[in-house]
């Protein structure tokens, strides 16, 4: 069974074989029918290629005429476009700027666009012409721009009225009313109140509406553009400079010349010095500042012509302001002035750094100089009149005495100069710094001061010997130095002058006293000496010795007496007439003396008293008791006149 199996098996793997063969040959003949018909494709599509190249060639050289055809219109398009827009802005250009300046402005651009279009298409037939057309429209409309930004600019281009000036100022600068502009009193200087207009806030100062400075920008550009640089520039620069002069003129600036300067009274100069200061200040700070600000805006974008038009519409009307201030530096020196050359350096050393600012760039560096130069020459010039003041003081030949031995009207004149130079103190060293290099420029300021007080003593020294009497001399020196010491101590010129200089002149002033009681009284307090009273003349008991007047001449006792008498009413008489000014060193000079004399006449009429008592008419002789003579000492030193009655 297991044999049948296996045969039954083997015949069912023929069969199968023999099937497969079978459908094997059916494919091969299949494919090679296939492979004969695509042969037969082959040929027939070669053929049909052939057929049909003559066709394609015409449908490829269609499609290419179609494509240049498509691009000749189109070309064509934009160039009518081009015309078109030409037209556009021809009349637009012709209608003129007035009517509507931003779509002038347009119509210059679209111009501008159309020229170069024709320049870098000039195979078309007419482009020459073209050009030419647009080239000359153009110079005509740049031509009306032009009378467009100088109409525009002139009508808006008015002068500054000195209210609306003062209307940009810090509040506390704005001039009150009936005072326009008086702010140049030296007696009102202050180091703060100029610190403080430094850090003081302006308001910007609108020169032409805000709405007109774009319009104005654009005109500009296009002129530019158009190379009309040099037509802009001398524009704008006959326009504003003639504007901002007018503005100065309505403020009160003036051109003056030494010789104007020269033949004014010193109230009016001081005055005009005063208003000067001020003027500077609004200047530079407002209405230049306001100029520089409307230069940046119309000319933005092109730096050397801004600068260039903001120099030449400004650089007159600075020269036109700094001529006064080279006129007073120019003019003859004296000492009044140096206050107000301080006042004027001060102004230009505050305005230093807005200069710097508003007439920054190498356009302007003429302007700077110029007024750096002023600044140089009022430093000098103030510094030249300080050394002539310590001259004049020194040299002083004021014949003037004063009959009383007061104060010298030189030495309060000197001594209030000197307080006024310490309201200068910070300006005085920084002027000492223009000229000095290294050192301390405080000690510097110590010794001309030093200087200056040494002078006034020497001045004195020569003064005081115009007096006859010796002690009305040391009366006018005690005077004088001690007003000197304490005028020092009761300001900032002790700070500067230091306790040792006071405390020197102060002895100074105690010799004076010390002189004058000597030379003053010492006659009269030989009269109470007991010495020549006897009639031997042997005693020699010097005034206030005690005991009694046994062996005294009782004649010459009474002689003494008179003489004492007498000369204590010349005294009286002439130093009532004399003046201590002073009422502490008017009440301790009386006491010195009051010191000295009292005793000595207590004890002279306690001694020889007695003599003269008892025998006739005492009282011719013992005129004053000691309580006389001190209420009359009471009545010294205060400057009556002759025929002033006693208290």
């Amino acid at each position: 069974m297991a044999v049948a199996a296996m045969a039954g098996g083997v015949d069912s793997l023929s069969d199968r074989a023999a099937k497969m063969k079978e459908a094997l040959l059916k494919s091969q003949t299949i494919t090679e029918n296939v492979v004969s018909i695509l042969g037969s494709f082959d040929s027939r599509l070669s053929v049909l290629e052939t057929a049909m190249r003559p066709t394609q060639i015409r449908t490829h050289a269609i499609r290419k005429a179609h494509e240049n055809i498509d691009k000749t219109l189109k070309a064509a398009e934009v160039l009518l476009a081009e015309f078109d827009v030409s037209r556009q802005a021809e009349a637009q250009i012709l209608r003129g700027p007035h009517e509507d300046l931003e779509s002038y402005l347009e119509a210059i651009e679209q111009l501008r666009k159309n020229i170069r279009f024709f320049s870098s298409n000039k195979s078309f037939k007419s482009g020459d012409a073209v050009l030419t057309n647009a080239n000359n429209l153009l110079a005509k409309a740049i031509s009306k721009l032009e009378d467009e930004f100088k109409q525009l600019l002139a009508s808006y281009s008015k002068p500054v009225e000195p209210d609306r000036l003062f209307e940009c100022l810090p509040e506390s600068m704005r001039p009150s009313a009936g005072s326009p502009a008086n702010h140049g009193d030296p007696n009102n200087h202050s180091e703060q109140q100029n610190s403080n207009a430094e850090a003081a806030s302006f308001k910007p100062l609108v020169l032409i509406p805000p709405r007109t400075v774009p319009l104005l920008h654009d005109l500009a550009v296009h002129m530019v553009q158009a190379g009309h640089q040099q037509q802009l520039l001398k524009t704008y620069r006959d326009t504003r400079s003639s504007v901002l002069e007018e503005s100065l003129r309505k403020l009160g600036v003036e051109r003056l010349s030494k010789e104007d300067v020269q033949k004014m009274q010193w109230e009016v100069l001081e005055a005009k010095i005063g208003n000067w200061i001020h003027f500077m200040r609004i200047a530079v700070k407002v209405l230049f500042a306001g100029e520089r600000r409307l230069c940046d805006q119309i000319f933005d974008g092109f730096d050397s012509l801004r600068d260039q038009c903001f120099a030449e519409s400004t650089g007159n009307n600075v020269s036109m302001l700094l001529s006064f201030g080279e006129a007073i530096t120019k003019s003859k020196r004296s000492p009044e002035k140096l206050f107000v050359l301080l006042d004027m350096y001060e102004i230009m050393r505050e305005l230093h750094s807005e200069i710097e600012s508003v007439f920054g760039g190498k356009v302007c560096a003429e302007i700077r100089e110029s007024t750096f130069g002023l600044t140089k020459r009022l430093a000098q010039t103030a510094q030249e009149t300080f050394g002539d003041f310590e001259e004049a003081v020194e040299k002083d030949a004021t014949k003037t005495a004063v009959l009383d031995g007061t104060v010298h009207p030189l030495t309060s004149y000197v001594i209030n100069y000197v307080k006024f130079l310490f309201d200068y103190q910070s300006t005085l060293n920084q002027l000492f710094q223009e000229f000095e290099t290294g050192g301390e420029t405080v000690s510097q300021l110590a010794t001309v001061t030093m200087r200056i007080m040494q002078a006034l003593q020497t001045n004195l020294d020569g003064k005081s010997r115009q007096y006859k009497d010796q002690a009305l001399t040391h009366l006018f020196l005690m005077n004088n130095i001690h007003y000197m010491v304490r005028s020092v101590r009761r300001s900032e010129a002790k700070d500067l002058l230091g306790d040792d200089w006071v405390q020197r002149h102060r002895r100074v002033v105690q010799q004076h006293a010390n002189q004058y009681k000597r030379t003053g009284w010492g006659k009269i307090l030989q009269c109470l000496s007991a010495q020549g009273l006897t009639s031997s003349g042997g005693s020699s008991s010097a005034p206030g010795e005690s005991g009694s007047g046994s062996g005294a001449s009782r004649g010459l006792v009474k002689e003494r007496f008179k003489v004492f008498n007498t000369q204590f009413e010349e005294l009286h008489q002439k130093q009532s007439q004399w003046t201590v000014p002073d009422t502490e060193l008017r009440e301790s000079l009386r006491l010195a003396v009051a010191e000295v004399l009292l005793p000595a006449y207590r004890s002279f009429v306690k001694r020889f008293g007695p003599l003269v008592e008892s025998g006739k008419n005492p009282q011719k002789y013992i005129k004053y008791s000691a309580e006389d003579l001190e209420r009359m000492l009471g009545e010294f030193f205060e400057g009556k006149t002759l025929n002033e009655p006693r208290r």
